[in-house]
């Protein structure tokens, strides 16, 4: 078995739709079978919210089936644990956004480097991909 990989939002919702904007490290670290994929119900929660205030509403089929597509992809939920939501709140970082601090948490407590492109999660506290 190979690492265990969790994954941000946006990089979920890039592999999804195929964008461009996902390089060539996480496409092949996405689609290798012998990696294991997270992805945190955080970021059904994101997407949700973002759905419902009119952000992503190319997102209402996405909703209707996320769980099914998830486990088409082969890719694992990580549920919100109370000592994710624990560490989420005390990190000590300026960032205020809940849903990349719960994604640090869980990346954090999980040893398991996050898939991101977001330059928020650049803290010694966790691994970044790419």
């Amino acid at each position: 078995m190979g690492i265990s990989y969790l994954i941000d939002t946006h990089v979920l919702l890039w592999w999804i739709f195929d964008d461009p904007k996902l390089c060539k490290i996480s496409r092949q670290i996405l689609k290798d079978p012998a990696q294991e994929i997270y992805v945190s119900s955080a970021s059904a929660w994101e997407i949700s919210t973002k759905y419902r205030i009119g952000k992503m509403p190319e997102a209402k089929q996405l909703l209707s089936n996320y769980e099914v597509l998830l486990d088409k992809m082969g890719f694992n939920q990580l549920s919100v644990t109370t000592a994710h939501a624990l560490r989420a709140g005390q990190l000590k970082i300026e960032h205020r956004d809940p849903f990349d601090r719960m994604l640090m948490a869980q990346a954090e407590l999980e040893s398991m480097p996050i898939i991101t492109y977001d330059k928020a999660f650049h803290h010694d506290f966790i691994d970044v991909i790419p």
